[in-house]
């Protein structure tokens, strides 16, 4: 089942026939809000709010562990994270969109980033962090309605909440070589990883970052929402086609991403440990 967590201004998905919410508790916590299940062209889809329904959440306070495992728990497969981003490179403009297959982290060590830890020892692969199927999946429902996408981009996700200053967009989009900047795409991407799920960024440059010259032309949140409602319908084009299209199945080597990374023993794991593990792993 495919999952989609909606980032900044993608509160809801209306478009979608409600089976059930969920309002589930893991043992990571809360997840950002009520998980909805729906459909479409008959497919099952579930659908994640990052920031909550009322945008009540930082990018810093967001359960980025409990939103990917609650998804897993109820049947997610593959993830399509919609993100609001900062363009770094000048051929991704204000309200082009862009599929990631990269990720470079900037942010602080604030989040949890992992479900390891405290007694659990894993390391996952993440040279290839994204899906390749989901990815050509996204590209064929953009190009089947005329909606063109940037593909294999990187992705540098910075803490927030502020804005970033000129020295970091230079080097974001010099030494680190990104194209696109966000604020919540790490842990998240890696997270999924983890629970042997599928994962994909689409990401919708509202703006220029701050790497240009003119001040006109800088980062707000202003800007930032006036693009990304500008461009919210061409999101919800994309997603009903791929729904309508159908969601081809996860890599085999995603869905076994934890086969030999877990370095724990079964009998030192305690039954809690087994039990979220198991659904890591299932």
């Amino acid at each position: 089942m495919l999952a989609i967590i909606g980032g900044s201004g993608l509160y809801a998905l209306d478009e979608l026939e409600i089976v059930k919410e969920h309002d589930v508790t893991t043992p990571f916590g809360k997840p950002s809000a009520p998980i909805v299940e729906g459909k479409a062209f008959g497919t099952s889809v579930l659908f994640l709010p990052r920031h909550g329904r009322n945008h009540e959440f930082l990018p810093s306070e967001v359960n980025f562990r409990a939103n990917i495992y609650a998804l897993k728990m109820l049947g997610a497969r593959t993830v399509l994270s919609i993100s609001a981003s900062g363009s770094l490179q000048e051929e991704i403009a204000p309200g082009d969109m862009a599929l990631a297959s990269q990720y470079f982290d900037h942010t602080r060590g604030f989040r949890k980033n992992s479900f390891f830890g405290e007694g659990v020892t894993a390391h996952i692969s993440t040279a290839e962090p994204t899906c390749p199927v989901l990815t050509q999946d996204v590209l064929k429902a953009a190009n089947d309605i005329g909606i063109k996408l940037h593909s294999d981009k990187t992705y540098a996700c910075v803490e927030g909440p502020r804005l970033g200053t000129k020295a970091e967009s230079y080097f974001l989009r010099g030494a680190a070589g990104c194209d696109v900047v966000g604020m919540t795409n790490v842990p998240e991407a890696f997270l999924a990883r983890e629970a042997q799920m599928g994962y994909v960024t689409l990401a919708i440059a509202t703006d220029y970052d701050c790497w240009r010259e003119d001040p006109d032309e800088h980062v707000s949140v202003e800007a930032v929402f006036a693009v990304y409602f500008e461009n919210i319908g061409k999101i919800k084009q994309i997603v009903l086609k791929l729904l309508e299209n159908g969601i081809s199945d996860t890599p085999e080597k995603i869905r076994t991403a934890l086969n030999g990374a877990v370095m724990t023993k079964d009998e030192a794991l305690t039954a809690d440990q087994k039990s979220w593990l198991a659904v890591l792993k299932s």
